[in-house]
């Protein structure tokens, strides 16, 4: 009896020191797999956070009008295709289809209208920015600019992301002025001495005279 006792207790610690291996490989996969999956994730959360931050600068920069005027003329030289084949077929379907099409034609012009008016109610971030920059007395960061506009208009989604890209936006565009100190950027509005300086003059030689 103890000859088969003793191979049987040597056969179940054989067992348990391969389960306890395998148990310790499959935690350190899952340690693995787990860590790629949260590395994925955080690249997914900063991929769809740049892509929102990207459509908020197509929408500050009015790049959105584009491809609704681009659908729009699609639509009106799609239209006209078909009545001429129908017209060179038969002469009565030109009646028919003539008094049809302005009721197609008709219900667009209105659509489009009042989203136009709403548009041109509320103001684009760029006229936020500049009239902004126009009240202020210093210069200020795209952080603080931001953070102003989010406090006077709390309906949009301002970040400073998007005021950073469209204040470097206007300083490309002589609109605004940029200065550094030390590591800092502060924005201002640009200013009109040169401008004035031969009014000034203009007005002193008049004088004089």
């Amino acid at each position: 009896m103890p000859e088969t006792t003793a191979p049987a207790t040597e056969l179940t610690s054989q067992y348990i020191a391969q389960v306890a291996n395998d148990l310790e490989r499959n935690v350190k996969e899952q340690e693995r797999i787990s860590a790629e999956i949260a590395s994925l994730q955080e690249q997914l959360a900063a991929v769809q956070h740049d892509h929102t931050v990207l459509l908020n600068v197509q929408q500050a920069l009015g790049v959105t009008a584009a491809p609704a005027q681009s659908m729009a003329e699609a639509k009106s030289t799609a239209v006209p295709s078909p009545r001429r084949k129908t017209g060179a077929a038969r002469g009565g379907k030109r009646a028919q289809k003539s008094t049809t099409a302005p009721e197609k034609t008709a219900p667009t012009k209105p659509a489009v209208k009042p989203a136009d008016a709403a548009k041109e109610t509320q103001p684009t971030l760029v006229e936020l920015i500049r009239r902004h920059l126009l009240e202020l007395k210093e210069p200020r960061s795209a952080a603080e600019i931001s953070a102003a506009l989010g406090q006077a208009h709390p309906e949009r989604r301002i970040t400073t992301k998007v005021v950073r890209v469209t204040l470097e936006g206007l300083v490309a565009k002589a609109q605004a002025e940029r200065t550094k100190q030390g590591r800092s950027v502060f924005y201002t509005a640009p200013t009109s001495k040169p401008a004035d300086a031969p009014e000034a003059e203009a007005q002193s030689a008049e004088s004089d005279g």
